[in-house]
């Protein structure tokens, strides 16, 4: 079959769309692109259709595989275009085949395989769920190139090994894997408890408990482990009258500071370290919680009240769901799509989307995704620093960067 002159982007979104409103492999675009794919030894051709069927099968486990699809598999295995292979796989895989599913485990095993191979392989066993990934991934854990997101794919999987191994390399991992871990090991209680006992011995830092970890571990609402962690970590008050007193007592610490109460950059890298995952400042940051650049941050009292008290004012577009899944599982995100199909969340870690009949139940919070308690475990420089540097008019070199021209 000769080339067609262009498939646009365009196109195949519309394809994606189509098939996922469909549902089903019958009196749709599916068939037509097989052959497509069947008559074309294109790459760049290949590469756009397999990219749309990708994006239409996102968040399915399995698809009703295809009228030739075996010999279409075949052709793209043969290709000697690396991306090529990898989606073909891909899909291969999530039309069921046991072919694909061996291949793309030794894929991701493999540490003289191409990098991008090997975390596609792996994105794809974790995107159809695979039964029997987990050994893999624990072997991952000392794996460098693949740590993380074999840390953040375990917590799809109800292994009674999985806290022993990941508590094995914490020491090890660097700082976002250590966030990847321990949000992990808060999502079920049964991992819970292991990293609550090693937080109890000292293996791992009072401190390293941030806000929105605790929130996901109250989520899971175990008496075992809410007693636990109020020994390990202490109580957050909640009522207005405190949250107005910890207003009134960060601005007596801010005040304290002098004239030039904090350092800039050094406030930037701790903002870097508990804020930048969910907040852009300054083009830099994450997209899960509002942009602070254009906001009033001039204003102390502003800056204090949305930090220490931020379930005052809850837009929708930021308000906590938490979805309960059938395995045992527990995920607080923000809905960023949903239909009668399939759910993406947006965590604090990763973008996850999950077949609907994975999800027990799926609640939005009166809470902001803006977790409580994000000063508390500041020094009282640290918290000066931090709001100092929020206060800027522009953006400032992290400590030890020179400084523009």
């Amino acid at each position: 079959m000769k080339r067609i002159l262009s498939l646009p982007i365009c196109f195949l979104l519309l394809v994606a769309a189509v098939l996922r409103a469909r549902g089903d492999t019958d009196s749709d675009p599916l068939p037509m692109l097989v052959d497509v794919l069947r008559g074309t030894a294109d790459p760049e051709l290949q590469l756009d259709i397999l990219r749309g069927l990708s994006a239409a099968f996102k968040g399915r486990r399995q698809v009703p595989k295809p009228k030739g699809w075996e010999a279409v598999e075949a052709q793209l295995e043969a290709s000697p275009n690396a991306d090529v292979r990898a989606l073909g796989q891909s899909l291969s895989l999530t039309f069921g085949s046991t072919w694909a599913l061996v291949r793309l485990r030794n894929t991701a095993s493999d540490h003289s395989a191409d990098l991008n191979a090997r975390r596609t392989a792996l994105n794809s066993l974790l995107d159809i769920k695979d039964a029997g990934l987990p050994p893999l991934l624990h072997q991952l854990l000392n794996d460098a190139d693949l740590r993380g997101p074999a840390v953040r794919g375990l917590a799809a999987y109800d292994d009674p090994k999985t806290p022993a191994a990941i508590l094995a390399v914490y020491n090890s991992l660097d700082g976002s894997e250590k966030r990847d871990a321990l949000n992990t090991l808060a999502s079920r209680a049964a991992f819970a408890e292991p990293m609550l006992a090693a937080m109890a011995q000292g293996t791992i830092p009072r401190n390293a408990l941030t806000a929105e970890i605790i929130r996901q571990l109250r989520n899971l609402r175990n008496a075992g482990i809410d007693a636990e962690l109020q020994k390990v970590y202490g109580v957050i008050r909640e009522s207005s009258a405190d949250k107005k007193e910890e207003i009134e007592r960060y601005k007596r610490i801010y005040r304290a500071g002098g004239s030039q109460p904090g350092d800039a950059p050094r406030g930037r890298a701790v903002f870097a370290r508990i804020c930048q995952q969910c907040h852009t400042l300054f083009e830099v940051g994450g997209k899960v919680g509002p942009d602070l650049t254009g906001s009033n941050r001039a204003d102390l009292d502003y800056i204090l009240q949305n930090i220490i008290d931020p379930n005052a004012v809850i837009p929708n577009d930021y308000r906590a769901s938490t979805a309960e899944m059938k395995d045992g599982r527990s995920i607080t995100g923000l809905v960023k799509q949903q239909d009668d199909k399939s759910v993406t969340l947006i965590t604090q870690n990763e973008t996850l989307t999950f077949p609907r009949n994975e999800i027990q139940s799926l609640q939005q919070s009166e809470l902001s995704m803006m977790p409580e308690g994000l000063l508390a475990p500041l020094t009282d420089q640290e918290a000066r620093d931090l709001l100092y540097y929020l206060s800027r008019p522009g953006q400032v070199p992290l400590p030890g960067e020179p400084k523009g021209d």
